[in-house]
């Protein structure tokens, strides 16, 4: 019998096989893994995407421990953790919280940390992954950033309408009396600071709006160099004779389409916030400039591809750390003094930038200054043709019958009071039911309806559409103290028709009457 000779395939240990699987999930894991030794906390090994998130080689990794990747400040909570839980036995993985490392280039990073208790050549360690969440940590900040200001303006818009009646009350009737008086008369100067504080209440209330993206704009194509230079005298005094401002234009600036009034604030905002920080003189620059990144190529994370026209406000004040950076757009968050700011400039500045579909970006060190940089989208075929009406003085004496439907009857006198004084008859409507009865009863006698948006009962649009049945060439102008939300539901800028936003003064609601009546 013949007997052939096999050759035999041994099959390695279970042991060795079960230690090669598991070194090969511990270095192709997608996550960073290190094992460290539990009492000196030096790393015994590391994985290939810890080497790669990193940017430490392994050899670094090996001659480091772990706290060679905590940056200073948590130096203490590292040790108070071990000192804490050095007794806590855990027979598996298990959630050690969030951490902050540093990684080789310097940046610093926000991870979750699990961990496990092995035996590593025979000795206690701990095996950790670790999972970067630093831009979940970011785009959680936004959100709560994004609803914070979701409540305000939903508080804001919820107060402006009532508001923005009893402003223009004030406003209104404060002009007529300012009419009647003399320089020299004993209640002018009276009469001055409550227009005043009218004024300054109606600013506070556009600035809420504004930053919670609320406010009704009238964006046109325009160039951002007209709009500079025509606040620029207005700036140099607002900062100062220790300021020296400089203006950079550029003759080949593309075109925007923002509201000219709404980029004003933005400047004198902006320009405002750079004089606080430099209360011993300084130096302040407004630039602008065409940004072309296209094919990927972007500077901030937050913009994405495209043509802009960037806006630029540099200062040379005390400039901001990492930690009030982070808080500077927030609503009513402000390092000024009590009584010396609102906290509502910047976030004014971020909710109009948002609400022209541009992007805003900071940077700032301490010591050192600050830049705000606004992207917003560049128009390069168009031409700047900004043609301002010119604001004519209302006339002495008018003829014309309005009427005027507005529920609230203190605002409604106001206006009766001021357009009789320019020799318009008035009649007063209550809402959009008794306006209608009014127009049927008066057919062809009526020169323009001045009318509220909401109102009980039928709303000024409701209205309106049947008045205009009634007599197609009747002329309306729509008024309220609403934010943006109720005034685009109800169609009245989409269809382009004539607005006046509450509160006014005696001289807009001339001019604008006039304007609305000669067209």
């Amino acid at each position: 019998m013949t007997v052939q000779n096999r050759t035999a395939v041994r099959k390695p240990p279970a042991r060795h096989s079960s230690e090669a699987q598991y070194r090969l999930l511990f270095e192709k894991n997608p996550h960073p893994m290190w094992v460290y030794d539990a009492a000196s906390l030096k790393f015994l090994a590391v994985n290939e995407a810890a080497i790669a998130h990193y940017g430490y080689s392994r050899e670094e990794f090996l001659a480091m421990a772990l706290t060679g990747i905590r940056p200073s400040d948590e130096a203490t909570r590292l040790r108070d953790h071990f000192n804490t839980h050095a007794t806590v036995v855990h027979k598996g993985p298990h959630s050690v919280g969030t951490w902050k490392h540093r990684k080789k280039d310097g940046d610093i990073i926000t991870v979750e940390i699990v961990s496990s208790p092995i035996y590593f050549n025979q000795k206690p360690a701990i095996l950790a992954l670790a999972n970067d969440i630093t831009e979940r940590k970011v785009l959680e900040e936004q959100l709560r950033q994004a609803q914070k200001m979701e409540a305000i303006g939903r508080l804001a818009g919820g107060v402006a309408h009532d508001f923005n009646n009893l402003l223009g009350v004030i406003a209104g009737y404060s002009d007529l009396l300012l009419a009647k008086t003399e320089p020299a008369d004993q209640f002018q100067r009276g009469l001055l600071q409550i227009k005043k504080a009218a004024d300054r209440a109606a600013a506070l209330t556009k600035q809420l709006l504004a930053f919670s993206r609320r406010q009704i704009i009238q964006p046109k194509i325009l160039d951002l160099n007209d709009v500079v230079v025509g606040v620029e005298s207005m700036l140099r005094r607002l900062i100062g004779e220790d300021i020296e401002l400089k203006v950079v234009c550029d003759c080949q600036l593309w075109c925007v389409n923002v509201d000219a009034g709404q980029m004003e604030q933005v400047l004198m905002n902006l320009v405002v916030n750079a004089r606080d920080a430099m209360p011993q003189g300084g130096s302040i620059t407004i630039e602008m400039a065409n940004i072309d990144w296209r094919g990927g190529k972007v500077q901030h994370r937050d913009v994405p591809p495209g043509s802009y026209v960037m806006l630029a406000v540099s200062d040379t004040g005390c400039g901001m750390d990492e930690e009030t950076r982070s808080h500077v757009f927030e609503p009513f968050f402000t390092t000024k003094e009590q009584g010396k700011g609102t906290g509502l400039g910047l976030s004014t500045v971020y909710g109009i930038v948002k609400q022209s579909d541009g992007y805003i970006w900071v940077y700032s060190e301490s010591g050192v200054g600050t830049t705000f940089k606004i992207y917003l989208a560049g128009i390069k075929e168009a031409q700047a043709a900004i043609h301002d009406e010119p604001v004519s003085a209302p006339a002495q004496g008018r003829t014309g019958t309005v009427l005027v439907v507005e529920d609230q009857e203190l605002f409604s006198g106001m206006i009766r009071e001021v357009l009789e004084e320019r020799g318009y008859k008035v009649i007063i409507a209550s809402n959009g039911v008794v306006a209608l009865d009014v127009c049927r009863q008066n057919p062809h006698t009526i020169d323009l309806v001045l009318t509220d948006v909401v109102m009980p009962k039928m709303s000024g649009p409701q209205m309106a559409e049947q008045v205009k049945a009634l007599d197609p060439a009747m002329k309306v102008l729509f008024m309220s103290g609403y934010t943006d939300d109720a005034i685009v539901r109800h169609g009245i800028l989409a269809q382009q028709n004539e607005f006046l936003q509450k509160p006014f003064t005696a001289a807009t609601l001339l001019q604008k009457v006039q304007r609305v009546l000669d067209s």
